[in-house]
């Protein structure tokens, strides 16, 4: 994909995923996964993040709760995993190349920005900060805003709306197979994102997306 496409198809947002897709953070969660688990003697098995991806964090909680029998409330539980995230995200936790030059160009073309996101809110406000790119979104939201998560159109289609543009004039950057099926669901052009979590699924990643790219540098 190269950037005469947004105006091409008359983009006038552009809506990005966060973990996988604006930040190369997927490794992090496996990390997390394993550690949280092994507080109560489990394993994580080797399919879990395709279990839960797409989900929002509250879905992930109950999911968790329910499937290895947690004995904590969902609130502690949450809370855990955003103690847990919160310093890898300020420390470990990079944009995917390219994406800080990509953002600016979209400011200088009045393309309007958002975050869809499965995360927490309070960990992605916290990585929006830790990049200094607070002034760059017009909207975030968080799987926790909507009824349904990923593959749901409904967290694309709430983004589209607050912002104030027609989905078919939106264009979704997505590093996973739910995010990318509710990105199409929303009636909005998908770009799918290489990410090394995913790369088993990137031929199913290209054929459910318009677009794909490696890294955010081919655009540029």
């Amino acid at each position: 994909m190269q950037l005469d496409t947004l105006t091409e198809n008359k983009i006038k947002a552009v809506i990005f995923d966060l973990d996988g897709s604006l930040v190369d953070s997927m490794w992090m969660w496996h990390a997390i996964d394993i550690e949280y688990l092994g507080r109560f003697g489990l394993e994580p098995p080797v399919d879990l993040q395709e279990r839960i991806g797409g989900k929002s964090f509250s879905e992930t909680a109950v999911y968790f709760k329910e499937t290895f029998r947690i004995p904590d409330e969902l609130e502690k539980i949450k809370a855990d995993w955003n103690r847990m995230a919160w310093d890898k995200y300020t420390h470990e936790v990079p944009l995917k190349p390219g994406v800080d030059t990509f953002l600016e160009f979209c400011v200088e073309k009045r393309i309007k920005l958002g975050i869809a996101t499965s995360n927490s809110r309070e960990l992605v406000e916290n990585v929006i900060a830790v990049h200094n790119l607070n002034a760059h979104f017009d909207c975030i939201m968080t799987g926790c805003d909507v009824a349904k998560g990923k593959p749901a159109p409904d967290i694309y289609l709430a983004v589209a709306k607050a912002m104030e543009v027609l989905p078919q004039h939106c264009l979704v950057f997505e590093d996973i197979l739910p995010g990318i099926m509710a990105g199409k669901a929303a009636g909005m052009k998908v770009c799918a994102v290489y990410d090394e979590a995913s790369a088993w699924q990137d031929k199913q990643k290209k054929e459910l997306a318009d677009y794909y790219i490696h890294d955010f540098r081919e655009l540029l």
